[in-house]
């Protein structure tokens, strides 16, 4: 635990930091007349900081910067229950001020268009790189399904849901499968299973009636495991991303390792995924700085993530991605609003299916 005065001196530290990208000298925290404390006590407290981890010392005549264990600190301040303290850089650490609203007019829109909307959203407001992941196939309900024959014995399963996800499944026959039988199978899927959630234990139920003859009960069982089995997880959720040329038109990204590794990581979906997953365990914003990140390519990078959903059950996530050198204060209270106001859209959303 720091004194309130090495907290201060840290959060000082940390907004010029923000502010510049350089060293901060010591001669400036003492100019603060906040501190009420001369040159050689906050020289003292710089020392103790550096001593503990926070900050680090480029050069024995340069300033210090902060380590990602000194911005992590910071930001575990701004996430404190209660009246959370936030600053923007170039001020010292104040009362939080409401986030501003994401104008993104998100009620009875297609959730396609919310996410999109969403992802721009947070680009532009942060300046940063935006990652939206829309819910999963197995949260939506089914909108429309479709019965094809695509060979003699080959019959395609086609599920679309109420999100616009569209899963497809091929289901191949030991015979030629009657056409009339097909064109039916159509329309009794989609009177029977049309609003039905896809990960709902009723589904299996409403499959089969029990005035089916023995083809048609048959021929429906065959086709069952599209509905049933669920495709792996990688495949079940859209990602939305802006604001790549955020950062390196903004020159956020100086160092070439950074953006080879942001860039790296853009093209591997999965990771992507696998990065945002960690953001829905958590209670509140999930924050990874630098190292804290277990990803190798997110370890140069920071990230600041929050769940959304219906109540406890979390659909998706929102998040910003940038350099270790970002506004914290910022990036935590837009994910929040953003998040929240993705809570509000499905929640009307799902209420009306």
């Amino acid at each position: 635990m720091l004194t309130q005065r090495q907290e201060h001196v840290l959060c000082e530290v940390v907004d010029r930091y923000l502010a510049t990208g350089q060293p901060v000298a010591s001669r400036a925290i003492a100019a603060d007349p906040e501190l009420g404390c001369g040159p050689s006590t906050v020289r003292n407290e710089l020392a103790l900081l550096e001593e503990h981890g926070l900050l680090a010392h480029p050069h024995t005549s340069a300033g210090r910067v902060p380590t990602d264990a000194g911005q992590r600190y910071v930001v575990d301040l701004l996430l404190a229950p209660g009246d959370r303290p936030t600053r923007a850089p170039g001020d010292r650490l104040t009362r939080l001020a409401p986030a501003p609203r994401l104008e993104l007019s998100l009620v009875r829109r297609e959730v396609e268009e919310a996410m999109r909307a969403t992802t721009e959203a947070l680009a532009e407001v942060t300046n940063l790189l935006a990652v939206v992941s829309a819910p999963p196939l197995q949260a939506a309900t089914v909108r429309h399904i479709e019965v094809l024959a695509l060979q003699p014995q080959v019959v395609m399963v086609v599920i679309i849901t109420s999100t616009g996800g569209v899963s497809k499944t091929l289901v191949t026959f030991d015979r030629p499968v009657d056409p009339g039988l097909i064109g039916w199978a159509g329309e009794y899927l989609n009177e029977r299973l049309c609003g039905v959630d896809l990960g709902s234990r009723i589904l299996p139920q409403r499959l089969l009636d029990s005035a089916l003859d023995t083809t048609e009960r048959s021929f429906v069982e065959q086709l069952a495991p599209a509905f049933r089995e669920e495709p792996a997880s990688e495949a079940l959720q859209t990602l939305y991303v802006e604001g790549a040329s955020h950062l390196l038109s903004a020159g956020q990204l100086g160092d070439a390792t950074e953006i080879n590794e942001l860039m790296s990581l853009l093209e591997r979906r999965v990771a992507l995924l696998t990065v945002l997953r960690e953001a829905l365990a958590a209670p509140d914003v999930y924050v990874r700085i630098g190292e804290e990140n277990e990803m190798p390519a997110m370890r140069s990078l920071a990230m600041v993530g929050a769940g959304y959903g219906l109540g406890p059950r979390r659909l998706g996530a929102v998040s910003v991605i940038g350099p270790v050198r970002m506004d914290y204060p910022g990036a935590i209270a837009t994910v929040r609003e953003a998040a929240r106001e993705l809570s509000r859209f499905v929640e009307d959303t799902y209420a009306e299916r």
